[in-house]
């Protein structure tokens, strides 16, 4: 069984929800990733998602932009972070997830990318700019190696297209839980109530909601609805503040806590 499918089972019986944390691998730089990793874990994260940086992000707001202009100046790229996961993947039993676009999975090779990455110990992909319809290949690929391949639902998705979502998405579904890029709000919007009920509806599969996410207050909320919550932002903000000071990690470390808290 893939590591995402038996956390979701695992959860499910314990009646809680998943935390999921984004970060940018290379940022500030690759040593610094991997610890933050096994912090991650030790802080009640139930799942990394591992952004490959790219110079053209296009879902990611200022935030995370600027983590990845700062991992790609430190040279961070596909092979230098499978190595760092290979490394990472002896010391955490958490599923990590790849976060990228397709522009580098593509010159990498699908099937090397997915082999790869699953070698590492990677266990599935979100592509922000590959929509399902025209994911066949990849969907065909990591079929066969047990490697999820996790697509997102937005607030303008229609009821068919959320049902095409839907199924062809494994692991989790990621719903968006707004219109416009990645980056910490201090307000959601009012009907992300409403769309990710109508999509739990449409689906038995795991719905996890992302984009936007910033404080225990609003995890806490969401958690009552979703599957899992995913923080990404806010997390890269506490690290670009603390860049170059010894307690990074401790500083990220407190702030996840807090989530953790709200969210299970």
């Amino acid at each position: 069984m893939n590591r995402i499918d038996a956390l979701f089972k695992g959860l499910k019986k314990k009646r809680k929800k998943a935390f999921i944390v984004y970060i940018t691998a290379g940022d500030p730089n690759l040593s610094v990733t991997e610890k933050l990793i096994t912090e991650l874990e030790k802080s009640g994260v139930d799942l990394v998602e591992i952004g490959i940086p790219f110079s053209d992000p296009l879902a990611d707001g200022p935030t995370i932009q600027r983590a990845s202009q700062r991992a790609l100046k430190k040279g961070a790229n596909v092979k230098s972070i499978l190595k760092m996961v290979r490394s990472v993947r002896k010391k955490v039993k958490l599923p990590l997830v790849f976060m990228t676009y397709y522009n580098l999975v593509a010159h990498y090779g699908l099937s090397n990318f997915v082999r790869d990455s699953g070698k590492a110990g990677v266990d599935g992909l979100i592509v922000p700019d590959l929509p399902p319809e025209e994911a066949k290949a990849l969907i065909g690929i990591a079929g066969k190696r047990n490697f999820a391949t996790i697509f997102l639902a937005a607030p303008t998705s229609t009821k068919d297209r959320l049902k095409n979502i839907a199924s062809k998405s494994k692991g989790f579904i990621y719903y968006v839980s707004l219109t416009g890029v990645t980056g910490a709000r201090k307000k959601l919007p009012q009907d992300i109530v409403k769309n990710v009920k109508s999509l739990k509806r449409i689906t038995a599969k795991p719905v996890c909601v992302g984009f936007g996410i910033s404080n225990p207050k609003q995890a806490k909320k969401l958690a009552r609805l979703a599957d899992g919550i995913i923080v990404g932002s806010a997390v890269i903000k506490i690290i670009e503040k603390n860049i170059g000071k010894k307690d990074l990690n401790k500083k990220v470390s407190a702030f996840v806590k807090g989530l953790a808290r709200a969210i299970h």
